[in-house]
């Protein structure tokens, strides 16, 4: 099958005049396969689970960015051609295998072809993704970098009880603020560093836009059966805008005092 797209694929930005700190990242907002790569060698079912993208998340960013007054960026392409939570050095970037699934279009890709998914999905995703915040940096808006995923319950057969997953990576100060911010303010399962962590290389995006920056980030994992229908991610939306807030208020608290 073809592997090479011949133009790249260009990043959403929504709300790009938002006045908000926040910026809303959804690196696996679709699970679309362009034409260009087939199916992978996946069935119909296989493109619309988990391991094609974050089911949900996107309504959830969405309706946060409203709330929140803030900007939205998303990838628009599954992230099972091109992964842009990851580095392109990671095995994650053009998994070969997804829990319990093989991909066989990602089976033994050749560097020509990784180079061509890299510089079709990944490199305008970078570039996008850095142009946006700096110039909001140069606007003195002093952005907030909240990147939102969400994951499935049972994985590799073994259910999963927490609900709303807070990561962070070199700097921890707005995830735990964030952590005791949902505890105060919802009923949700809220744990820090689950069901990933930076262990597991799941914060390429804040490690490369936020961290360099001093800009303060976190990344919200939801547990996708929460946010099933649009109805849900409204719902967890206007749970999660408060809890942000509240977030938010509390380091610029600790910032003020030290």
């Amino acid at each position: 099958m073809p592997q090479v797209a011949v133009e790249p694929f260009v990043p959403v930005i929504e709300h790009a005049d938002a006045t908000g700190r926040f910026i809303f990242v959804c690196e696996h907002a679709s699970n679309h396969i362009p034409s260009a790569y087939g199916t992978l060698g996946l069935d119909e079912d296989q493109r619309r689970a988990h391991i094609a993208w974050d089911p949900g998340a996107l309504g959830v960013a969405r309706r946060l960015a409203d709330l929140l007054s803030g900007v939205l960026i998303h990838a628009p392409v599954s992230r099972l051609i091109y992964d842009c939570n990851r580095a392109p050095d990671m095995a994650g970037a053009m998994p070969t295998r997804s829990e319990l699934h093989d991909i066989p279009g990602n089976t033994a890709l050749s560097v020509q072809e990784r180079l061509a998914r890299t510089e079709a999905v990944y490199l305008p995703w970078v570039s996008t993704l850095h142009s946006l915040i700096a110039r909001r940096i140069a606007s003195g808006l002093n952005p907030v970098v909240v990147t939102i995923h969400s994951f499935t319950p049972v994985y590799f057969g073994k259910k999963r009880l927490v609900e709303f997953g807070i990561i962070h990576d070199e700097d921890r100060s707005l995830s735990v603020a964030v952590l005791t911010a949902a505890q105060k303010l919802t009923r949700l399962n809220a744990q820090l560093n689950a069901p990933y962590s930076a262990a597991d290389d799941v914060t390429h995006t804040l490690r490369l836009h936020a961290t360099p920056y001093g800009l303060p980030n976190v990344m919200l994992e939801l547990r996708n059966d929460l946010i099933a229908t649009p109805d849900a991610q409204e719902t967890m939306a206007a749970q999660l805008a408060p809890v942000l807030n509240m977030g938010l208020a509390e380091i610029q608290k600790q910032a003020k005092a030290s």
